[in-house]
């Protein structure tokens, strides 16, 4: 996926506010508390993913060290730190989807749009992600396409939520 490296990293006005707004419902010397909250805001607006010089960015605007966002954006699946596709696909991979056949559905996703686990399709459109515990074990196997929940998967549920993805172009939070 080819990013315009000449795009200035500014949120815009609106975005700005917000951000600046999140920053001041914590004390002096706290602000490091509005991290995820921005990191979350930031990859909402630099196209899906948090390049280092947007991590950059929001270590200056929050007034911390690039490391410590660099540490955080890194330990958590929902932050991409690489371009992802226009779909994101994020499978769950822990113990009460494994059991439940996650792993084949993982499989089946990979033959499908030939690609594997982290990789992007090569038209841009699907980026197949595994990731821990989404919070919906009673409904397993689960995956989660921008803010939407899809559980007790089928091979055949999957190819029809794919199926539909290809033609309607899906576009959600974070894909």
């Amino acid at each position: 996926m080819q990013i315009d490296q000449k795009r200035e990293i500014r949120f815009s006005d609106e975005t700005m506010a917000t951000v600046q707004k999140i920053i001041k419902r914590y004390p002096e010397g706290r602000q490091k508390s509005a991290l995820i909250p921005v990191l979350h805001i930031a990859q909402a607006e630099f196209d899906g993913w948090l390049s280092p010089a947007v991590m950059d960015y929001v270590a200056s605007i929050i007034g911390i060290q690039s490391i410590e966002v660099y540490e955080v954006a890194s330990f958590y699946s929902m932050f991409n730190m690489k371009p992802v596709g226009k779909c994101l696909i994020e499978v769950c991979r822990t113990s009460s989807c494994w059991l439940m056949g996650a792993e084949d559905v993982v499989k089946h996703i990979e033959n499908k749009l030939k690609i594997k686990d982290g990789e992007t399709s090569a038209d841009g459109q699907f980026t197949l992600k595994t990731v821990e515990c989404l919070g919906s074990c009673g409904t397993a196997p689960m995956m989660q396409v921008g803010a939407d929940y899809y559980e007790n998967l089928t091979l055949e549920k999957v190819d029809s939520l794919l199926d539909q993805w290809k033609v309607e172009g899906k576009r959600s939070r974070y894909c």
